[in-house]
């Protein structure tokens, strides 16, 4: 029997709003919000980001999440990862009894038919979705409507006949669920990651050549059976929503360029697709961040977020540009006004830092959170800042 699937909630939305507020809210940050995103305190002024946090998409997923638990409280109810990449809201559904198959790479094959299952939000791959279509359990898709966007997308380009090239981390879910969703309709992929593995791969467009180097470069990171030569005749740009806009505009021209260059301006609606399929929401934070450097003067920047959130990642680096920066995975992270924990841009390990608050004279924070950061993280951050400040 298929699966049935929630896709629009389960009308316990007022059910669990006291929960999730209960969760996530913070009356700080709503203060600072209605105060021109500017908070005051001792030697501190911060300023806030005026757009940061739970995105629509995050928020949905999560709601979803509580009103499954609501509306199934006696069944089991299973992720089958992370819903979003914030320690701190996996963590809390773990504790209302949520369990995820990703704890257990066999429990997928255990599911009854009377088991219920979450969809994150960034989706799941084909072959998942029709293995637990088969074991009949309930399903509740949290997929977020930017991801079913370039899904989208990535359909269109496999049944014309153009590869996908996808600029995105190619152990990420999500670009992991684009790129099988390109199989699923006949298509080949390649994944990007950033600016020198598309040079590589625009090389080969112009001038083709040995293939031993790419095949190893990419071996991870396309689809069966690629062959360079006939798959890169026609190219359709997709991407992961959450990855940085300027790089993902650059490559989508280093891209059409070196189409141009191969086949000709003329040819080119012929052999290059592309499509906008960045996530507003993580534009939005993007460019907001950005206008905070540019129009506050700030001494040092503070993002909060997961070190595997692909969209907190990417503001880190936005501030790390021009200002000291500190990613941090939460506020516990901020052990003192001496000491504090944090990921550097580029680095894959959490280092400490110290003396990175001034010890006299005003101190001037920009702080910006990513789109899987709840309010209570942001507003017991800047509670701690504050008391460092005095």
């Amino acid at each position: 029997m298929p699966s049935l699937v929630f896709r629009k909630g389960l009308d316990l939305k007022h059910a669990v709003a006291g929960m999730l507020a209960d969760n996530y809210h913070s009356a700080i940050v709503d203060r600072i919000k209605a105060d021109d995103f500017t908070y005051r305190a001792g030697r501190l002024t911060l300023h806030l980001a005026r757009e940061f946090g739970f995105c629509y998409g995050v928020d949905r997923a999560v709601d979803y999440a509580y009103q499954t638990r609501e509306r199934f409280p006696d069944r089991h109810v299973f992720l089958t990862g992370e819903i979003i990449h914030n320690p701190h809201v996996n963590e809390k559904l773990r504790a209302m009894g949520v369990r995820f198959l990703s704890d257990d790479p066999g429990a997928i094959d255990r599911l009854a038919a009377d088991d219920v299952v979450i969809l994150p939000a960034f989706g799941v791959t084909v072959a998942m979705l029709e293995q637990l279509d088969r074991r009949g359990c309930t399903l509740v898709d949290t997929t977020c409507g930017s991801v079913l966007n370039v899904w989208k997308n990535v359909r269109r380009y496999a049944e014309g006949g153009y590869t996908s090239i996808i600029h995105g981390k190619v152990w990420h879910e999500e670009t992991q669920a684009t790129a099988s969703q390109a199989v699923q309709y006949g298509g080949k992929y390649l994944v990007v990651f950033d600016r020198a593995e598309t040079e590589r791969v625009c090389n080969y467009i112009r001038r083709g050549g040995e293939t031993r180097d790419l095949t190893t470069r990419f071996a991870s990171a396309v689809s069966a059976d690629f062959d360079f030569d006939r798959d890169l005749q026609r190219i359709g740009l997709a991407n992961q929503t959450t990855m940085l806009m300027s790089e993902s505009l650059q490559i989508g021209e280093m891209i059409r360029t070196a189409m141009v260059e191969r086949y000709g301006a003329a040819n080119l609606g012929e052999r290059y697709q592309a499509f906008d399929t960045i996530c507003s929401a993580t534009q939005d934070r993007q460019d907001a961040v950005v206008a905070l450097l540019r129009d506050k003067p700030v001494d040092l920047m503070i993002v909060i977020g997961g070190y595997n959130s692909s969209n907190t990642t990417n503001l880190a680096r936005i501030c790390a540009g021009s200002r000291p920066t500190f990613h941090v995975a939460d506020p516990e992270c901020l052990r003192s006004a001496q000491e504090i924990r944090h990921r550097p841009v580029g680095f894959k390990e959490e280092v400490t830092a110290t003396e990175w608050l001034p010890a006299k004279g005003p101190v001037r924070i920009g702080l910006t959170s990513g789109a899987s950061t709840p309010d209570n993280l942001v507003g017991a951050t800047i509670t701690k800042l504050a008391e460092f400040c005095r």
